[in-house]
């Protein structure tokens, strides 16, 4: 029976049965650590010009971003919904300095309480919070009227050195 490389198995001879395993094996290549060595260096190199092409911490500001947007517009949204409800009155809180919007409304102190918004949940059911900001009373958005008496949300800290403001 043939079973490749010159190498056949023979009942009846134990010495030729040693010499053809052994002739087998010293026909076979293998890698050198030389080999296997560049083969791991080629490969880290690609890895490093990967991650530095990919950039996840900009990816990860972006996605933030894109959330800051939503909840600024979010937020300028509800506040012109509850103008239309009541004869095109904003919210009284809204001053003309741009200050932080309170996130629990009622213990906040020197924050804009928007709690007219979420209080019954018609607006918003709740205030949204910049990403970076889980806890604490302050939103970290900012609202305010300008001399026009359009109001103003901006996101300040928004990354990747964009600008995050919505204004109506």
């Amino acid at each position: 029976m043939t079973l490749g490389h010159d190498f056949l198995y023979n009942y009846t001879s134990a010495g030729s049965f040693h010499y053809s395993f052994m002739k087998l094996f010293k026909s076979q290549k293998g890698f050198t650590l030389l080999e296997i060595l560049l083969v791991v260096a080629a490969i880290a190199i690609l890895a490093g010009i990967v991650i530095i092409a990919i950039n996840p911490s900009k990816q990860l500001g972006d996605t933030r971003n894109a959330q800051r947007q939503a909840d600024v517009t979010t937020i300028l949204n509800a506040v012109y919904q509850y103008a239309l409800d009541n004869n095109g009155s904003l919210p009284a809180s809204i001053t003309t300095t741009a200050t932080a919007v309170c996130s629990t409304g009622g213990t906040c102190t020197s924050l804009i309480d928007l709690s007219v918004l979420t209080a019954s949940g018609k607006y918003i059911v709740s205030m949204p919070r910049d990403p970076q900001t889980p806890t604490g009373n302050s939103t970290n958005y900012l609202i305010n009227k300008d001399v026009n008496g359009r109001v103003v949300v901006s996101a300040p800290a928004a990354e990747n050195s964009k600008v995050i403001s919505v204004t109506r």
